[in-house]
């Protein structure tokens, strides 16, 4: 095959790749960023810097967490940026999010979906990768570019405040 078509069949595969796999990614990239402008915004910043390095990834099976990975990279950079302090508020008040009793009603994913927005950000990447993506402990390190200890510490961290929201849904608000 010709460079040429070698590079236009890369960009096809990563079309592919993405119309695939975009709800799921949307789904990690909210679950990082904590609301859906921002994580659209995140995924398509992510997507954009993984297309030049798409031929380097080897296997098929590894891609997901390649991607996952440059999600949450990208979204700890972005929360570092200087120009990020100088965001003004919105005028327009969110919906309340109203009480959740996840014990009543533990297969209302919506609910218990707010409880995990609820957590400070590394502690929610933590509890997504290990309990929705069902990721080991290696694996969600990996993901972060952190040790198995702090996946534990946070993943622990962030059960704990999990039991405290269920107990009393009003400092989830």
């Amino acid at each position: 095959m010709a460079p040429a078509e070698q590079s236009g069949q890369r960009v096809v595969d990563f079309e592919a790749y993405v119309a695939e796999r975009r709800p799921a990614l949307l789904r990690w990239a909210r679950a990082v960023a904590g609301d859906p402008h921002t994580a659209e915004d995140l995924l398509q910043d992510s997507l954009v810097r993984v297309l030049p390095r798409w031929g380097s990834i080897r296997e098929s099976a590894a891609t997901d967490a390649y991607v996952r990975r440059t999600i949450t990279r990208q979204h700890i950079s972005s929360q570092r940026r200087p120009w990020r302090r100088d965001e003004v508020a919105s005028d327009r008040l969110p919906e309340p999010s109203g009480t959740v009793d996840v014990r009543a009603d533990p297969d209302d994913a919506d609910r218990v979906w707010g409880l995990v927005l609820a957590l400070p950000a590394r502690q929610r990447a933590t509890v997504a990768l290990r309990y929705y993506e069902q990721l080991s402990v290696a694996e969600t390190a990996e993901v972060l570019g952190c040790s198995t200890g702090t996946v534990k510490s946070n993943t622990s961290r962030g059960l704990a405040t999990l039991r405290r929201l269920v107990a009393d849904p009003a400092l989830a608000g």
